[in-house]
């Protein structure tokens, strides 16, 4: 997936759908927030920010914590600083972490990501940005997908196309692109981070929810995800077709009412060497 993307429709869709995304990594931004319990900080820079959700949830349960959110996207920092404009410690800047030069005087003690490092075009050299302008001895926590064979929540979508789109190839930018726990040390590591620990981390990724959940995850499919412009692109017939299959994955996936499909990521700790 490229820059351009985020900066275009991918992120157009992502601001308008932000409910819907923020409930699918429920558990991951849950999983990260209680992990900022292991470090001391007062200054935060969340990459990848999004529309902010995790930026947010930090600046509510730490008051006295100045966070920053960037975002290469301008429809997320903008639905972002909607979201979260009530709070005094929490700004977002539309930026790319890749490249980026903080404001004057701040020098984040703990960096976080929800799932927005694997889109970096060059991620050696982003880390080793990353690590200049890092506090002394700062952490990094960030969470990312593990390899597609680990999460159905895509392959099993994927195959209900009549025409599946081909893998990426390893490391490139985009979703899978640290599944490599190897290449994510490397990585790191060329980039000037030190301790880095790497821990599975198993979640459901939620499609459907509310009065119907079966249709909201029909609606889910249709929106978000590189599926949902494949469908955009088929006949009117083809796309029902797809859709019918879609509900049927999600009756067979529902629960109490919530429609999920199963995720697999590594939740990775660094320090700044």
């Amino acid at each position: 997936m490229e820059k351009r993307e985020w900066q275009g429709s991918t992120g157009e869709t992502w601001a308008r759908e932000w409910r819907r995304t923020d409930r699918s990594f429920t558990a991951v931004t849950e999983k990260l927030l209680r992990t900022t319990r292991n470090f001391s900080f007062d200054t935060v820079l969340d990459i990848g920010c999004g529309a902010g959700e995790l930026s947010i949830a930090i600046a509510r349960g730490r008051p006295n914590c100045q966070v920053l959110g960037v975002d290469i996207s301008p429809d997320l920092v903008k639905a972002a600083r909607e979201r979260g404009a009530s709070h005094r410690n929490l700004s977002f800047e539309l930026a790319d972490a890749s490249e980026w030069s903080p404001p004057s005087g701040f020098r984040p003690q703990l960096l976080v990501s929800r799932h927005g490092v694997m889109f970096f075009e060059d991620p050696p050299a982003a880390f080793a940005n990353l690590a200049r302008l890092a506090a002394d001895g700062a952490h990094m926590l960030f969470s990312c997908f593990r390899s597609p064979a680990d999460n159905p929540f895509f392959t099993e979508v994927a195959r209900l196309l009549p025409d599946p789109p081909a893998p990426p190839p390893p490391g490139a930018p985009g979703p899978f692109a640290f599944a490599d726990k190897d290449r994510i040390k490397q990585i790191l590591t060329a980039g000037g981070w030190t301790g880095i620990m790497i821990e599975s981390f198993d979640f459901a990724m939620i499609t459907g929810a509310g009065e119907d959940s079966i249709e909201d995850t029909v609606d889910y499919f249709a929106s978000i995800g590189p599926a949902a412009a494949i469908a955009r692109e088929m006949t009117e017939v083809a796309r029902k077709e797809f859709f019918d299959k879609i509900r049927n994955l999600a009756r067979n996936h529902q629960a109490e009412g919530i429609v999920s499909l199963p995720a697999a990521g590594w939740i990775v700790v660094a320090q700044k060497a």
